[in-house]
């Protein structure tokens, strides 16, 4: 068994899929549209493309808007990508104007920092130390 598709909940789907395309680095997988406005809207990481799958859910359903924006309240991150140098991704997000909650942070064997997704989100970004 394996992840094959995870979410996060946007407040706008074109918006989050600039976000996470043009400054993280993603690339669109799937784009179909789901009822008048919203889409089934899919990126995966350019080094996996048949990997897993990140949805860009609308957060219609107002438990997942209710939960969503606690997690953002609390300071908590709805999800954590990998990254190979968090101090480098880092400088270079921050470079791009993405707002940081937590700079990058070493708490033993593992470095993290978390951003705002500018889509109603916390990611946490991680690495192991080498």
């Amino acid at each position: 068994m394996k992840i094959h598709l995870t979410s996060v909940f946007v407040d706008d789907q074109a918006k989050a899929l600039r976000f996470y395309t043009e400054l993280l680095g993603f690339v669109k997988k799937h784009d179909v549209p789901v009822g008048e406005k919203d889409r089934w809207l899919t990126v995966v990481s350019p080094d996996e493309p048949d990997g897993t799958e990140l949805l860009l859910e609308p957060v219609g359903h107002p438990a997942a808007k209710t939960y969503r924006d606690t997690l953002v309240k609390d300071g908590i991150p709805l999800a954590q990508f990998a990254v190979d140098d968090v101090k480098a991704e880092y400088e270079r997000l921050s470079g791009l104007g993405v707002r940081f909650t937590q700079e990058p942070l070493e708490m033993g064997p593992v470095t993290t920092a978390v951003f705002d997704d500018t889509c109603g989100n916390l990611i946490q970004i991680a690495a192991q130390a080498q």
